[in-house]
């Protein structure tokens, strides 16, 4: 004899015959009051076994259980409705101070053998630092969104030394130039040089499609290398570029004098910034042209170099 016995009354069977004649409350609730009254071994009740009552309704052994010892247990209402679980204990929330020491970690050196912080990783270390007893991803989740945090971004630029007074003086002496006015007696021009090599496709590109850009091959055949002078002036615009086979002295050289003799005859003297290569020099017009014709280049530059790293 099974250890739970239902045994209803006149009124619940009738409370129950009620619940599944009108079948306005849920599915659940109804095929509890079917259960209750099969199973019903009271004077009135039909005595179904649990075999009839699965075949019946296709249920399993464990709803019957369920069902016939929640009736004992809590009674009717009890069999009847959904049993209410209990609420999770809520994970423990940050204050300030706690969020404040959150963003210090995160803004901490990442984890070794990590390329950043996950949020995994965040909430397992402020854990284990005893920042918080228990906190959920959302909630960290939450304290990255609110102060802007975002570690899977980055942005690259060049840091310049601090506390470096080399670095410094360069710095302010080419913001000083780059503040002049205008005069046409006195050009400001920037000069530069860079490698290119010359790529030669391999396949032939598929041109572009609706719904599909030009597609080219990575493949590629490499065609040699040039070198390409560049110099503007950022106050007009004017640019003048010359393309080399290399970038020595001598290319340096040659394309300074062109800038002075035939791009700016009438200047005084030209604001020239450069880099920091070994080929700007005043050696280098020296090493390409006679003494005199150095010196009568050298007079109409003013150079100016950018801070190394900077």
């Amino acid at each position: 004899m099974s250890k739970y016995t239902v045994r209803l009354s006149a009124d619940q069977r009738e409370y129950l015959e009620q619940i599944v004649k009108k079948g306005e409350t849920s599915a659940r609730k109804i095929m509890h009051a079917h259960i209750l009254l099969k199973t019903d071994k009271g004077a009135s009740g039909p005595r179904w076994s649990d075999r009839q009552i699965r075949e019946a309704f296709g249920l399993g052994e464990t709803v019957l259980y369920v069902v016939r010892k929640r009736f004992v247990e809590e009674g009717l209402e009890g069999a009847l409705q959904r049993k209410r679980q209990p609420k999770r204990p809520e994970k423990q929330k940050v204050d300030g101070a706690q969020e404040a020491q959150i963003i210090a970690v995160l803004c901490s050196e990442r984890p070794e053998g990590a390329e950043r912080w996950t949020l995994r990783a965040l909430t397992d270390r402020i854990i284990e630092l005893e920042i918080v007893e228990d906190v959920s991803y959302e909630t960290v989740r939450t304290v990255l969104k609110r102060n802007e945090l975002k570690p899977w971004q980055k942005k690259q630029w060049c840091v310049g030394p601090t506390r470096d007074g080399n670095h410094t003086y360069h710095m302010e002496d080419i913001l000083e130039v780059y503040v002049r006015p205008y005069d046409p007696r006195f050009p400001q021009i920037c000069l530069d040089e860079g490698s290119l090599q010359f790529r030669q496709e391999t396949r032939e590109a598929l041109p572009m499609e609706s719904g599909k850009p030009k597609r080219e091959d990575y493949e590629y055949k490499r065609e040699g290398f040039c070198s390409i002078f560049l110099a503007c002036e950022p106050l007009t615009g004017r640019r003048f570029v010359d393309v080399r086979e290399r970038r020595t002295k001598k290319d340096f050289a040659l394309f300074v004098r062109d800038l002075i003799d035939l791009h700016y005859p009438d200047a005084e003297k030209i604001a020239l910034v450069v880099d920091n290569l070994n080929t700007h020099t005043p050696g280098s017009l020296y090493d390409v042209f006679p003494p005199e014709e150095a010196m009568r280049l050298w007079k109409k530059l003013e150079i100016h170099y950018t801070p190394k790293h900077g």
